[in-house]
């Protein structure tokens, strides 16, 4: 499924997901997580944060709104490349699907968000999550949105996760854990399985995996969002928004 995102189908459906009109009385689901992220830390100048599965860009502009300096990070190119064009232009045309080979033209616009003027607080790359450069880390909040169910290998990345962290900052991890063996091979699945005869949660297993670096912090969040698929056709989820704070591991 390398290739997934890199479609204009997967790109326009998510600048209009995070940039374009709402649905269904359902706020726009990047805005809201940056909201989230940003209220666990009162004061936030001079901090960093790193948004992992960025796609086009919207929580890395949110989150700039407070932190200094934000880094996002996802490994589609198609969409890297859109949002630095975002950052370079302050908008971007793109197509979006009415119904089967009939598109129009729309403009997803920093202005139009209130994010313009924040553009030098950002910077974007392509990555993956599981196996990062080694200049990614010293951040003070992490936010990975719709990530852990589209992640080859989550054990990897949630047993790696502290090293990009200070101690004491925050790891904000949010997906309606959609578990499609074609991202993520069976036998890598951190939960929504049976063992023993018992359900094991996505949830259960992130505690498994963090905790030995990380304590929870209060209880998980249900968020909904909607992604406009055609003018008649939209995906309507659920993700659970859970809170972890890194802790100093006494030897």
């Amino acid at each position: 499924m390398t290739d997934y995102y890199e479609s204009d189908e997967q790109l326009g459906q998510y600048l209009a997901f995070h940039f374009g009109d709402q649905y269904f009385d359902v706020a726009n689901y990047p805005r809201v997580c940056a909201d989230r992220c940003r209220g666990l830390v009162p004061e936030t100048d001079g901090l960093r944060a790193l948004d992992l599965g960025c796609a086009v860009g919207r929580t890395t502009f949110e989150l700039a709104r407070s932190f200094s300096e934000v880094t996002g990070v996802d490994l589609s190119r198609r969409f890297i490349e859109a949002a630095k064009r975002l950052q370079r232009q302050g908008q971007i045309p793109y197509q979006l699907v009415d119904e089967g080979d009939i598109t129009r033209s729309v403009v997803a616009d920093l202005a139009d968000s209130g994010l313009d003027g924040l553009q030098s607080r950002v910077a974007f790359e392509v990555g993956d999550a599981s196996s990062l450069a080694d200049h990614i880390s010293g951040y003070d909040l992490v936010f990975a949105g719709n990530l852990i169910d589209r992640l080859h290998d989550p054990v990897s990345f949630l047993q790696g996760i502290h090293h990009r962290l200070n101690v004491g900052g925050y790891l904000v991890i949010s997906s309606p854990y959609t578990l499609l063996e074609e991202f993520t091979p069976r036998e890598n699945w951190v939960g929504g399985f049976y063992r023993d005869g018992l359900p094991i949660t996505v949830l259960e297993g992130l505690r498994r995996y963090l905790e030995p670096h990380f304590e929870m912090i209060g209880e998980p969040e249900d968020i909904p969002f909607v992604i406009r698929e055609t003018a008649r056709k939209f995906q309507h989820s659920i993700a659970q928004l859970s809170t972890w704070r890194r802790m100093r591991v006494m030897q």
